[in-house]
C-alpha cells in the first residue's frame, strides 16, 4: 500500500467514512428597490475551470492559495465509471485522473493566469504520473469547457514550450467531461489533516521537483 493510500485509510479510520454532496443553497429573498435608486452593476459570475496536477489534496491546496479563487473542490474526471469511488479510482481501472474544479471570480484571475499557475505547480513532462504517484489516475491535464478555454490553453503550451523551458509537454490537453466529486473526507485534506498532509507532500518530494524545474515562484 502506497503511503497516501495509507495516510487515507487513517483518515478514514478517525473521521469515518462520510459520502457527501453539499447542501442546496438558499435563494435570497428579492428586495423591493426605490425606482429613484440607480443600480449596482452586478458582478460577474463566477467561473469555473477544471485541472489534474496529481495528487488533489496538494493542487487543491495550490489553488486556494490564488487570490481571485473562491472555492476548489476535489474530484475525478475524464474516465468511463459512472460515480467512481476513490477505491476504483485509485486502482487505476476506471480511467479517470484525480483533480480540482476550481471556482473563480474572473475580475479578479483570468482563466489565463489560472492555466499559467497551473503550470508552474506541476510537471509537465512525465507522462502517467506526478511526482511519487504513478499511474494514469494521476496524470495531468487541462480540461477546457468552450473554445475560447481550448484557445487559452493551446496557446499558453505552445508558448511554454516555444520558450525552451521544458522539452516537452505530457500533459492530457482534453475538452471537459463529467466531473465526479470526490467523498468529502477528501475535501480540504490539507486543513483537515495538515500534519498527515504536510508528511505526505513531503515525502513525496513534490515541492522541491517543481522548484527545480521552475525556480522560485
Amino acid at each position: 500500500m502506497s503511503a497516501r493510500r495509507l495516510l487515507t485509510a487513517l483518515s478514514l479510520l478517525v473521521l469515518g467514512t462520510t459520502a457527501g454532496a453539499a447542501g442546496t443553497a438558499t435563494e435570497p429573498t428579492p428586495t423591493h428597490r426605490p425606482d429613484n435608486m440607480m443600480a449596482v452593476p452586478s458582478p460577474a459570475a463566477p467561473q469555473t475551470a477544471i485541472f489534474a496536477g496529481g495528487c488533489f489534496w496538494c493542487i487543491e491546496a495550490d489553488f486556494e492559495k490564488l487570490p481571485g479563487v473562491i472555492a476548489v473542490e476535489s474530484g475525478y474526471t475524464a474516465g468511463q465509471t459512472v460515480n467512481p469511488t476513490y477505491e476504483q479510482v485509485s486502482a487505476g481501472g476506471t480511467g479517470h485522473t484525480e483533480a480540482v474544479r476550481v471556482r473563480y471570480d474572473p475580475q479578479k484571475v483570468s482563466y489565463s493566469q489560472l492555466v499559467e499557475y497551473f503550470w508552474r505547480h506541476i510537471d509537465p513532462t512525465v507522462k502517467d504520473r506526478q511526482f511519487c504517484d504513478v499511474g494514469s489516475q494521476y496524470r495531468s491535464g487541462i480540461y477546457w469547457q468552450n473554445d475560447a478555454e481550448r484557445k487559452v490553453v493551446e496557446s499558453s503550451r505552445d508558448a511554454l514550450l516555444k520558450s525552451g523551458k521544458i522539452a516537452r509537454i505530457e500533459t492530457e490537453l482534453q475538452p471537459a467531461s463529467t466531473f465526479y466529486l470526490a467523498e468529502e473526507y477528501h475535501q480540504d485534506y490539507y486543513k483537515k489533516n495538515p500534519v498527515r498532509y504536510a508528511y505526505y507532500r513531503s515525502g513525496c518530494g513534490r515541492d522541491i521537483r517543481v522548484q527545480n524545474l521552475w525556480g522560485s515562484r
